[in-house]
């Protein structure tokens, strides 16, 4: 059986579009059993869910600082890549599936280069190399931009 072949739709498309299927579906299937297990309480979260309700008003700061001094007792709030610490807490562990799916995009980038570099596509082997570093950067937290 041949490969169907869409006119004028690349190689390096169609491996993009692999990726990002394989890594959106893995995303949604972590997002899914991740907050059956928060939702089964088969892992406690940090605020228990009766609780929530209490948090919906707050801005994104107070709810992390409230957080914090209520449940977590950290030395600081869980800002960046903090919740990594906390995911022994069902809440939190809900946040794998949303970091996963955050890091598709530059997995794609990465993913497609190869083969850019066996076509000499420098141009698109430069975009696609500075768009997974610029991804990273942001993800990074080393740059802080908003205020926050």
């Amino acid at each position: 059986m041949g490969e169907h072949r869409t006119p004028g739709v690349s190689d390096e498309q169609l491996l993009y579009a692999r990726i990002l299927a394989v890594g959106m579906y893995t995303g949604l299937l972590t997002l899914l059993v991740t907050f059956g297990v928060y939702l089964s309480g088969a892992v406690e979260p940090a605020v228990p869910i009766e609780e929530l309700p209490r948090y919906w008003t707050m801005d994104v700061q107070t709810y992390l600082e409230a957080v914090n001094q209520e449940y977590l007792h950290r030395d600081h709030a869980l800002t960046g890549w903090w919740w990594l610490g906390a995911l022994d807490r069902g809440d939190f562990l809900t946040w794998v599936g949303i970091a996963f799916l955050s890091a598709v995009t530059p997995v794609c980038f990465a993913g497609v280069v190869p083969l850019m570099v066996r076509k000499r596509d420098w141009i698109y082997v430069a975009i696609a190399v500075t768009e997974v570093a610029i991804l990273a950067l942001a993800a990074s937290g080393i740059l802080i931009a908003g205020g926050h």
